[in-house]
């Protein structure tokens, strides 16, 4: 197999979680006879500072277009905070997901057995914690109209949150769809008591149920389901969301594996499309260079792009049962790290990981043939 990656590093810690999930990427090529090709290309605030302000380049944009899936680190930081609103890195995540079409956002919510003990809630809460958020992208007050008038007392604001049928519709049958294919589970979250938007969201999920008839659909207000994600995750299959609930709730969901920084995503259109795969974690300024960043996010979201853009199973699980491996012989960076445990930098992290790999080539040959 042959595939076009377009590699957006970013910034911050950015490049050094990229550049570790590419070294898995290449390694996995290597041992299953694929050919992956990396295109690198500046993406947010270094774009900013190298391409005339822009946080998405043209070049960017259309390599990203001609590309099988996207690989994207992290943008942001305070060096672009005082920019005017629309023009800060983030505003080419914005774009980004516009021009591609990008719609479905999904965040598999999967603890790593050996990194229990470092998840906030107690152990017995977390037994059968295995479910995804399915997060509108595209839509809601993110992409609405943004106004700002007067100054200081006078000063006044409004964000507009706009959905439509078919764009609920859309999200929808990719989440009933996931659901089908796992415990035939889905939650619906919204503010149908107090928010338009909710109203017909609920509506339009309630209707479409019908088709789904397998599938078992339940609906939950965002303040319960942001309680009830803490209390008992374990009652979550599939959790189907508007694009502001999805983002606050998929990071709050994340820290019951225990650190933002474990998480994958995927952000997805039309299946021919491209694909973009990210940790969701920020850029953390404050930790590039330092070699101290944990790649578990970058290399778990290549894994997912095994899985999900390229329909490599064995490789996917290869790479992820060499992570569970290097955890399990206690390795650890210092974000995840128990007290008294075996801390190591981010790239003495990654070599483990490919030490792993290396170790097991022809089992994973084999799996994959």
């Amino acid at each position: 197999m042959r595939k076009n990656i377009a590699v957006l590093p970013g910034d911050g810690i950015g490049p050094e979680v990229t550049r570790a999930a590419v070294d898995v990427l290449q390694d996995c090529a290597q041992t299953f006879g694929h050919l992956f090709d990396f295109q690198e290309f500046p993406f947010g605030g270094i774009a900013i500072d190298k391409c005339c302000g822009n946080p998405l380049p043209p070049e960017t944009l259309e390599g990203c277009r001609a590309s099988d899936a996207i690989l994207l680190g992290a943008i942001g930081g305070p060096k672009w905070e005082s920019l005017p609103f629309g023009t800060r890195p983030e505003a080419g995540l914005l774009g980004l997901r516009k021009e591609l079409g990008l719609y479905i956002n999904l965040r598999p919510i999967r603890l790593r057995p050996a990194l229990s003990s470092i998840s906030p809630l107690r152990p017995e809460r977390l037994q059968g914690c295995d479910f995804e958020i399915v997060r509108e992208l595209a839509g809601d007050i993110y992409f609405g109209e943004h106004h700002i008038s007067g100054s200081g007392k006078d000063a006044s604001a409004s964000d507009l949150a706009f959905y439509s049928a078919a764009e609920v519709e859309r999200v929808a049958r990719y989440a009933f769809d996931r659901a089908a294919g796992r415990k035939k589970h889905l939650t619906s979250v919204d503010k149908a008591n107090v928010l338009a938007t909710s109203t017909l969201w609920r509506d339009t999920v309630r209707a479409l149920a019908g088709e789904y008839s397998g599938v078992n659909v339940d609906h939950q207000y965002v303040d319960n389901a942001s309680m009830q994600i803490v209390l008992r995750p374990a009652q979550f299959d599939v959790i189907l969301t508007g694009n502001m609930f999805g983002d606050i709730l998929s990071d709050e969901a994340s820290a019951l594996a225990g650190s933002i920084g474990l998480i994958p995503s995927l952000s997805r259109g039309r299946v021919d499309q491209p694909a973009l795969y990210e940790p969701i974690h920020g850029s953390a300024p404050f930790l590039a260079g330092k070699d101290v960043a944990c790649p578990l996010g970058a290399i778990l979201s290549a894994s997912l792009m095994l899985r999900e853009s390229f329909g490599l199973v064995a490789e996917a699980q290869w790479i992820e049962d060499a992570v569970d491996r290097v955890l399990d012989r206690g390795f650890r960076t210092a974000d995840i790290a128990e007290p008294g445990g075996r801390a190591v930098s981010g790239s003495e992290f990654t070599k483990q990981i490919r030490d792993e790999l290396r170790a097991a080539p022809a089992r994973a040959g084999r799996r994959g043939a």
